[in-house]
């Protein structure tokens, strides 16, 4: 039986992955400094909402501060210990940061549900400024990540979450005019429950997504069966089997697939070319193909045989 095996990558030779280092930068150094600000305007106004919305502040400054890092690592080059390189930590990010989340979200609630036994007296007026800052400052921060939140989940996480601070500073806004106006004090512990609430169904998509990946499954951009009939319906290709796609990281995908061929080995440039209708069609950046004169024994990992 005769084999061959092909290999391409179309960024090879392009430059390293940005780190978008300027803007990891300016949003954690703007949500840094809301934090320190808010939780003191928290405190001092006796305002759950406003520390309930300064703690998940937080967590995405933490969170800011991991993507950064995975950012740097995923542009490092491979070595012999890590071939592939460092681009999987991207997906570890994701990971820990949606895991980031759900423990500032249990202490929040924790609080929470005790202030609803006894209300403590509230500043409207120090929510509304504060809240209202909270606004200018998630939104411009959330700008910063709109352009490469379509092909990263770190950028698409970091973009989510403030945008979704920008409208919880907003509810904050709402439920201190309501105390202003009312002196209903259960108005801050319920703007904390809903705040909670948003977070929570707000980060279950982040959590679903980054677990995926850590299991390396196909990203939800891409049909196999459609790449399975893409490689099949290749001139001189009988059958396709062992094919695998899977995240290298949070913006490149990998492949790898078995082609039988019995006319024997069709050269480089049917492989090149496969390769490049793999990238342009699916955006499958890193295809391995093997070509086999005949199918070789069954895989254990073959995805027709797996449930």
């Amino acid at each position: 039986m005769g084999s061959g095996h092909g290999h391409h990558h179309h960024n090879h030779g392009h430059a390293a992955p940005q780190t978008h280092g300027r803007a990891f930068a300016l949003a954690i150094g703007l949500n840094l400094v809301f934090v320190i600000a808010e939780v003191a305007a928290g405190l001092i106004s006796g305002s759950m909402a406003l520390i309930a919305d300064a703690g998940h502040n937080l967590s995405d400054v933490l969170s800011l501060m991991i993507a950064w890092a995975a950012s740097v690592l995923a542009a490092r080059p491979p070595s012999e210990r890590f071939t592939y390189g460092f681009k999987s930590s991207s997906i570890l990010a994701a990971i820990a940061n949606a895991a980031l989340l759900w423990v500032a979200l249990g202490a929040i609630l924790f609080e929470t549900v005790r202030r609803f036994a006894d209300p403590p007296p509230v500043d409207g007026l120090a929510m509304v400024w504060v809240a209202g800052l909270g606004i200018v400052v998630n939104g411009a921060s959330a700008f910063l990540f709109a352009q490469g939140r379509k092909t990263d989940l770190n950028l698409r996480a970091a973009f989510l979450h403030l945008i979704a601070d920008a409208a919880v500073s907003a509810g904050v806004v709402i439920a201190g005019i309501g105390v202003m106006l009312t002196g209903a004090l259960l108005i801050d512990p319920i703007t904390s429950l809903v705040i909670t609430a948003v977070i929570a169904w707000g980060s279950w998509g982040l959590l679903r997504d980054s677990v995926k990946m850590g299991l390396l499954a196909v990203p939800d951009t891409i049909d196999i069966d459609r790449v399975r009939a893409y490689l099949a319906a290749q001139p001189g290709v009988a059958a396709v089997h062992d094919l695998h796609v899977w995240p290298m990281s949070t913006t490149e995908t990998a492949m790898t697939a078995h082609l039988v061929v019995p006319g024997g080995h069709p050269g480089d440039a049917f492989l090149h070319a496969i390769a490049h209708g793999l990238e342009h069609d699916f955006g499958i950046g890193h295809a391995t193909l093997q070509v086999e004169v005949q199918a070789g024994a069954d895989c254990a990992l073959e995805s027709n045989q797996v449930i």
